[in-house]
Order: C-alpha cells, then structure tokens, then sequence
C-alpha cells in the first residue's frame, strides 16, 4: 500500500450507454463510493474536495499526488488514511486497495490519457477531467483500456449534469421553438499569465485556451442544437504574443451544421466571455452565464426564467456518477461525449494550421 511516510522517502444530446454493464455494486448494497483524486491543484482543493463532503454517494478516501508537502493538509481535513495516500508512481498498487472505488483525474490536460489508462487498469472506475485528451488516439485508449477492465468512464462535463444547461438540451432535442438557425457560444476568462511556467502557457502540457475553455464552446454547441457540425472554420488571434508564443489566447471558429445551421465560437484567455445564445425558427434561448461554476441562468423567447440553482454542480456531477456505477445504469456523459468534442478540436486546429479553411470533421 502507498502511505504517507513511503511517499515522502521515495521523493516522488445524444447519451450514450458507455461501459455498461460494467463492475458495480447493486448486489452488494454498497451505497458509498470510496474517491481518490489524482492530482490536487486547484480544482481539486476549491472545487472538488469540498464538493465530495456534501456527496449523498462519495467520499473523498485518497488522494494521489507528485507534491508531498500537500499531504498533511488534505489527511487532516479529509480524515485520509495514509494507506490511501499514493504518488504517481504508485498508481498500479490502487488494484490492492479495496477502499478506492473510483480514480478522479485531475491533471494537466496532457497528462489526462496516461492515468485515466493507469487508473483502469488498475481495476477502479475512472472519472476524467475536460478536455478529455489531447487528441482521438488518446480518448480511444483510455475508452478501451476501461471497456477492457469491466469499469465505468465518465468525462467531467459538469455542466450537462447542471438542471439549466439541461433544460436547454431538451428544448433542442424537442425543438420546442422550432428548427435551430444558429447560435453563438462564447467562453473565455483574462488570463493574466504572472507565472511563465504555467501549464496553460506550455503546448506539450495541452495548454491554451482551446483546450481549457474551446471544449465549453464546442459541447455547447452540440448540446444546445441537439445535432452534431459537419465541418469548421478556425483562426487564431494572439494578441499578446510575448506571452503566449506557444499556444492560442484565443480561438474563433464556426462549426457548420446540415440545413446551413451555424454556430460561432470563440474561446480566449484574452478576455472575459461567457455565454450561449440560440435562434430557432420559432423564438429563441439563451444562458448568460453558460459555464460559471455559479450562477448559470437564463431563459427563452416565451418568457420562461432559468433562475440560478443553489450548490455546486460538482455535487451533482458526482451523485449522478456515482448512482450509475452504484446501480449499474449508463453513465450521463460517457467517453464517446468526450472523444466527439476532441475530434472537432482536431478538425480546428487543422482549419488554424491551414490558413482557416474549411476543414470537414
């Protein structure tokens, strides 16, 4: 078993129905999944940590981190044994842990493929970050090595689990308001890039803003029509190219639709953006914000209000997970979801790398 003290001495709108059935624990009567995180920046410290304390069906039990002076704050305000304290080099001794149910992969975007891979091999069920890989290859290794291993794979869309953002994506799977026309998603923040060494800012980490924010635009785009884009347009605009010499600060693309639906994009560290607007033929609807972790509200033509919920939506996100591994039911946002939005931001990149010409998907 990895601990605490051999960690220090070693120094180190369519769904699908995705790996299912797979390992679960309807026979058993186990209504308590036993969750490590891998990887404890911030998402995992502001977000996720707290948000597994308010969890009907999880419990944060270990945690597997490359920064040994974080142990001692998470044991103590997550009561985590050092039995379930692991380095990364240590991910293959989760199959003799029976208290890890579930491996929550927290990393930096280049790194998402390799312990989603490590996590399922070694038998325990593997929640992925967005985006979910940095290109196809590696989405469909990490979906085979969890089909391989009997266990469930679901990707950290939490904003399909969200009851707004679902609400629109019945409207558009119903065509409440008619056809889509068109629409418009938008996300992006300010990034101040004080540190030159950020992951954000490095191409071979998955940094810039395409892959931390785009997928929020791209997902959107599909769940918001209800449909899936043919082809796209892309360009890149670095406005600060001191900074980021590297990867894109920010990305615009149109993502071209059967019946000459269109959706325009735009993704940035440059500036503050951040909503989803969407005319159908019959009225309209719209989230303004689209993908704050609090907050998200909106509404249509008819007059209907999306008012914001109350608590976090990675409390729902992971209750959802959870009771689908717990009743052996398919996952709400599988690998596929995943692998469909990286796909297109391979189809992006390669519309940037050709001078912005259409590029079918």
């Amino acid at each position: 078993m990895g601990s605490r003290r051999q960690f220090i001495k070693q120094g180190t709108f369519v769904f699908f129905a995705s790996q299912w059935p797979f390992m679960s624990y309807a026979s058993s009567g186990k209504k308590t999944l036993g969750v490590a995180l891998t990887g404890l920046g911030s998402y995992s410290t502001h977000q996720l940590g707290p948000s597994l304390k308010q969890t009907e069906h999880c419990e944060l039990r270990g945690i597997i981190t490359g920064s040994p002076g974080k142990i001692p704050g998470w044991q103590k305000e997550y009561g985590i044994a050092d039995a379930h304290v692991y380095d990364y080099g240590q991910m293959d001794q989760l199959a003799n842990d029976d208290g890890i149910d579930v491996v929550y992969v927290v990393l930096p975007n280049a790194m998402h493929a390799e312990y989603a891979v490590r996590a399922a091999e070694a038998g325990k069920h593997v929640w992925c970050e967005k985006p979910m890989a940095l290109n196809v290859e590696q989405c469909e290794r990490i979906i085979e090595a969890c089909e391989k291993n009997g266990v469930s794979l679901s990707i950290g869309y939490r904003m399909q689990h969200e009851p707004n953002t679902r609400q629109l994506m019945k409207w558009a799977k119903e065509e409440t308001f008619g056809p889509v026309q068109s629409a418009v998603a938008e996300a992006g923040f300010h990034f101040r890039g004080d540190d030159p060494s950020n992951w954000r800012l490095k191409k071979e980490m998955g940094g810039g803003a395409l892959y931390d924010m785009g997928v929020y635009c791209i997902n959107a785009a599909r769940y918001a029509t209800g449909k899936e884009p043919e082809g796209v347009e892309a360009r890149v605009v670095n406005r600060r190219g001191e900074l980021f010499t590297e990867v894109d600060e920010t990305t615009e693309f149109t993502l071209y639709f059967k019946n000459d639906l269109r959706v325009s994009c735009t993704t940035s560290f440059g500036e503050n953006l951040n909503r989803l607007e969407v005319q159908c033929r019959d009225g309209n609807y719209y989230l303004r914000p689209m993908q704050s972790y609090t907050g998200v509200q909106g509404g249509a033509s008819d007059g209907t209000r999306l008012e914001p919920i109350k608590g976090k939506q990675q409390v729902l996100q992971m209750q959802d997970d959870a009771r689908s591994i717990i009743n052996n039911t398919p996952v709400m946002v599988p690998g596929e979801e995943g692998l469909k939005d990286i796909r297109i931001v391979e189809a992006i990149q390669k519309s940037v790398k050709l001078g912005s010409k259409y590029v079918q998907i």
